[in-house]
């Protein structure tokens, strides 16, 4: 027996937005709770129907795009970040969508190639474990064929220039004659590599023994590409106590540079993978390492420390009749009525407070003095004289309406603003311990027509 009437997916159907209207706060900025994401206004069915997709993209994109944000400010401005999470995240949709956001919080790229090519990410990568063991010896390399960066020659082998450069290094007076026998099989996956990307070779060197072969390997190969004109981009550190690791190859990369007169070869990049999250990036820095970059996979996708995101959609007016949501947890009341949002500014240049009022009060205004209130708190108040006022909430989807419809920002503006929001903020705000919260505020008028509201829907209860 059929649990909906045929006329209801009828109704579906044909329903339309053309009546609604969206508002929403600019993708990339920083928001606070109760301050609302968005405003939607239209028939309450079509807008009821809205709730789940759109409070479905607002929370994985907002979880996601935070916890990026939160890796990039421990790991500081200097740091290259690698978005690694393909393999791990929920799902291709879940991958796909992580590294759109992760770039937008302040990735700098990502080994996703179907989201670089959807979005425009630059995409970085490196090989993997199973290539490096997947060869057996140099014999395995067919075409040990390369022609010069600049075209002008071939080195038909290839494999014997890096293998002299090998004999230099594990006989060079400056490294102390510390590097003896290397895996050759190693050797050869880094020779095949290089073949294949002259001007990208980064090698995975933790495969069989760090110091001992990985970095001797891939220091032959590296002065093998120099002779051709080639610049290799750098290692990738997968395991091991990474901060240990990342020093011993950079005093290695500066003695390379130092024998053999190589401006620069000390500066080769060095990438940090294997399970980073923020603090494993926070105890590195307090360590002191060598890590150019860090390559960030399951716990920036899955948002490991934070699963979900606990945004609502919630009624808060209907015929002009303003609503509210009541509950013992003060937490979860609503804010009724159509609210327009802004965020003040200090002196200094830092937001000082969001404060919400009614559609009909005037705007605050630079330089004039308001009330802002806690929504709740009655003794929590303060008067402000911003510097700066900036108003939240734009309207994308004006449906029937003639209002202007705001730009829709390309991605890389969307990150540059999502960055220019953190810099903005007060360093207090944005600490990892014990942050300093930021207030978030009504408009007296707002205050008191809450708590009118509230008192008018509350049952008052009897004492017998």
């Amino acid at each position: 027996m059929p649990t909906c009437e045929g006329a209801f997916f009828d109704y579906l159907r044909e329903v339309d937005c053309s009546d609604v209207e969206v508002y929403s706060i600019p993708e990339g900025s920083v928001v606070f709770p109760k301050v609302p994401l968005m405003r939607v206004e239209g028939p309450v069915a079509v807008v009821q129907l809205l709730e789940t997709p759109f409070v479905n993209l607002i929370n994985y994109a907002s979880l996601v795009t935070t916890n990026a944000a939160r890796h990039r400010h421990v790991a500081g401005k200097s740091k290259v970040l690698l978005e690694f999470g393909l393999r791990r995240a929920q799902g291709p949709d879940g991958a796909i969508s992580a590294s759109k956001y992760c770039f937008m919080g302040g990735f700098d790229a990502t080994s996703n190639v179907l989201a670089g090519n959807l979005f425009g990410i630059p995409l970085r990568g490196t090989h993997s474990h199973a290539f490096v063991s997947s060869y057996m010896s140099l014999d395995e390399i067919p075409d040990k064929a390369l022609r010069s960066k600049d075209g002008s020659r071939v080195c038909q082998d290839f494999v014997s220039l890096v293998q002299e450069w090998l004999q230099k290094i594990q006989v060079a007076d400056s490294l102390g004659g510390v590097f003896g026998y290397t895996n050759q099989s190693e050797l050869a996956a880094f020779v095949s590599y290089a073949l294949a990307f002259p001007s990208n070779f980064l090698a995975l060197v933790d495969t069989y023994d760090v110091m001992r072969s990985g970095i001797p390997n891939f220091c032959a190969v590296a002065l093998a590409l120099h002779d051709l004109g080639y610049k290799a981009s750098g290692i990738r550190l997968d395991s091991g106590d990474l901060a240990y690791l990342s020093i011993e190859a950079r005093k290695v990369f500066r003695a390379v540079e130092k024998e053999f007169n190589l401006p620069g070869f000390a500066k080769m990049v060095i990438t940090a993978s294997n399970d980073l999250n923020e603090e494993t990036i926070d105890a590195l820095n307090k360590q002191g390492h060598e890590v150019d970059a860090f390559g960030i996979g399951t716990y920036l996708v899955t948002c490991y420390s934070q699963a979900a995101l606990g945004c609502v959609f919630k009624l808060v007016e209907i015929n002009s009749k303003p609503r509210i949501k009541l509950s013992e947890d003060v937490a979860k009341v609503s804010i009724p009525c159509k609210k327009r949002c802004f965020r003040l500014y200090g002196k200094e240049g830092y937001p000082l407070v969001d404060i919400m009022i009614r559609e009909s009060e005037p705007s605050p205004k630079a330089g004039e003095r308001i009330l802002c209130r806690h929504p709740f708190i009655e003794s929590k108040r303060a008067y402000v004289v911003p510097q700066h006022v900036e108003e939240l909430l734009q309207c994308y989807w004006p449906g029937r309406s003639d209002k202007p419809r705001a730009e829709l920002p390309s991605l890389d503006k969307i990150r540059s603003r999502c960055m220019q929001q953190l810099e903005k903020l007060r360093p207090d705000h944005i600490r990892r311990l014990n942050p300093t919260p930021y207030k978030v505020s009504v408009s007296a008028k707002l205050y008191d027509f809450i708590h009118c509201l509230w008192l008018n829907e509350a049952p008052v209860g009897e004492l017998q």
